[in-house]
C-alpha cells in the first residue's frame, strides 16, 4: 500500500460512508443545538499531518522531539483565544467539552469536594453531577435548578443552597436552557461562600465570541467550552482561566486527564478562532440568536408551549405536551427525522418522563444560521414541524411536510453538490 494512496482506493467502504453522510447532511434540516458545520478551513487543518505528531506535555516543555511546529501551531491557538474571549490563561489540549471539566475538577479540586451544578434534568450536563457521570461517581455534588413558575435561575436559591452546602466550586452553564445567565450574580455568590466559579460555556461560547452573549470571563475563575457548536470549529475542548490557576489546570489536563494532544484539531480551533474575530463572525453570531427567537414565537404561534416563554441565546424547548399528552420527545423526535429534520429530544423541567423517552425538544439554531436560514426560513421550519407532529398519523400530511423539508434543505445545504466530504 503507498501512503499517498487516496481513502477510495485504501478503503473504498469507509469512503462510501462518508459520502452518505454527505448526502445525509446535504438532505435534512438540522437542529440539534450542538452539531454545526466546518468551513473547509477548518476540516483542512483538522485532516492534516499534524495528526501525526505525538507531543506529550506543553509548547517548549515536551516529552517528545521535533514538536516545534506543533509547539507554534498551540501557541498561536491560545494566542488566539486569549485575543478573542479577553483570556490571561488558555488550555486548548483538551479532547472534548467533558475532558475540559475534568480538567479543572482535576486541577482545582480534591476527589470527594462539595461542588454546586445544575440538575442534569432541569437544563444542566451530565459533567454537572449527574450520578453516571464521573463527576457525580468522584465528586460530592448538590444541585440547583430553575423556578417552577418561570422556569428560569432563581439566584435567590442558588444563594440559599451554596450557603447551606459551602461547595468548594459552583458551576454555571448549561445543556438546554434559553435565557442569559447573570455571571456577575453566580461570582458575588461564590465569592459570598469562599467558592471557587466555573462556567461552562460550551453551548454558547460561540455566542460569547461573536458578541451575542455577555462574556463570562471577566467574572468566572475558569471557563471551559467545546469548539464545534455554534463556534463551527474542530471538535475538542477549550479551559480559559486567570493566569494563577494556570499551571495546576495544565496538570489537570496533562498527565491528570488525557496524554499526547490531537495536533491536528488543535490547528482546527485555531483556525475557528481565526474565523469567530471576524465582522461575518459576529453577524452569523446575531442571526443565531435571531433565528432561535423567530422559530420559538413561530411554534408559540401554533400553540406549542416553550420552556420559559422563549429564548435569549441560540436553543429553545418544546413541551410536546402542549400537543398531545402522550407524546414523547423519542417518538417526536423520530417523527421529525422521517420528515426531514435532525432533532434531539431533552427533559424539560420537572419532566415526569425519565430521560430516555422525555416530554420535550431541544431546538438548536446554528447549523441551519450557517446553511443561510433567516427568519422567513426558521418560521416556516417551525411550522411545518407542529404540522408533522400533530398530523402524525396522516401519511399525506406527513408527506407534503417531508416534499417541503427536503426543498429547504436542498435551497441551504452546508456544502455543494458532489462535496467529498473529505479534504
Amino acid at each position: 500500500m503507498h501512503i499517498d494512496a487516496p481513502l477510495s482506493d485504501v478503503d473504498p467502504a469507509v469512503a462510501s460512508l462518508i459520502s452518505r453522510d454527505v448526502e445525509r447532511q446535504r438532505s435534512f434540516v438540522h437542529l440539534i443545538a450542538s452539531e454545526n458545520f466546518v468551513s473547509r478551513a477548518v476540516m483542512e487543518a483538522s485532516g492534516s499531518v499534524l495528526t501525526n505528531k505525538y507531543s506529550e506535555g506543553y509548547p517548549g516543555k515536551r516529552y517528545y522531539e521535533g514538536c516545534e511546529i506543533v509547539d507554534e501551531v498551540e501557541n498561536l491557538a491560545r494566542d488566539r483565544a486569549k485575543a478573542l474571549f479577553g483570556a490571561e490563561y488558555v488550555n486548548v489540549q483538551p479532547h472534548s467539552g467533558a475532558q475540559a471539566n475534568m480538567g479543572v475538577y482535576f486541577g482545582l479540586l480534591d476527589a470527594g469536594d462539595k461542588i454546586l451544578g445544575m440538575s442534569l434534568d432541569q437544563g444542566g450536563h451530565l459533567t454537572h453531577g449527574s450520578h453516571v457521570n464521573f463527576s457525580g461517581i468522584l465528586y460530592d455534588f448538590a444541585a440547583y435548578g430553575v423556578d417552577p413558575d418561570t422556569e428560569t435561575i432563581d439566584m435567590d436559591e442558588v444563594r440559599r443552597v451554596a450557603r447551606a452546602e459551602r461547595p468548594k466550586m459552583i458551576v454555571a452553564g448549561y445543556s438546554a436552557y434559553s435565557r442569559l445567565i447573570d455571571w456577575a450574580a453566580f461570582r458575588e455568590i461564590a465569592d459570598e461562600v469562599d467558592a471557587l466559579l466555573m462556567v461552562d460555556a460550551a453551548h454558547i461560547i460561540g455566542l460569547i465570541a461573536g458578541g451575542a452573549h455577555p462574556n463570562p470571563v471577566p467574572h468566572a475563575h475558569v471557563v471551559t467550552a467545546t469548539t464545534h457548536k455554534a463556534m463551527r470549529g474542530a471538535r475538542g475542548g477549550l479551559i480559559m482561566a486567570k493566569e494563577e490557576f494556570g499551571a495546576a489546570l495544565d496538570k489537570g489536563v496533562f498527565p491528570n486527564v488525557q496524554g499526547g494532544p490531537l495536533n491536528n484539531h488543535i490547528a482546527g480551533k485555531a483556525v475557528c478562532f481565526a474565523e469567530a474575530a471576524t465582522p461575518e463572525y459576529k453577524a452569523y453570531a446575531a442571526q443565531i440568536v435571531a433565528n432561535a427567537g423567530a422559530m420559538a414565537e413561530a411554534v408559540m404561534g401554533e400553540g406549542v408551549r416553550v420552556v420559559s416563554g422563549g429564548t435569549d441565546n441560540h436553543l429553545f424547548l418544546m413541551d410536546l405536551r402542549s400537543i398531545d399528552q402522550d407524546l414523547t420527545g423519542r417518538d417526536a423526535a423520530g417523527i421529525l427525522h422521517s420528515v426531514g429534520v435532525t432533532i434531539n429530544f431533552n427533559t424539560i423541567p420537572f419532566d415526569p418522563r425519565p430521560p430516555y423517552r422525555a416530554s420535550g425538544l431541544r431546538v438548536g439554531l446554528p447549523a441551519a444560521t450557517t446553511c443561510g436560514m433567516r427568519e422567513p426560513q426558521v418560521e416556516e421550519v417551525g411550522r411545518l414541524m407542529v404540522r408533522a407532529l400533530r398530523n402524525r398519523e396522516d401519511e399525506g400530511i406527513l408527506s407534503e411536510v417531508r416534499a417541503a423539508m427536503v426543498s429547504i434543505a436542498a435551497e441551504f445545504a452546508p456544502y455543494p453538490p458532489g462535496f467529498p466530504g473529505r479534504v
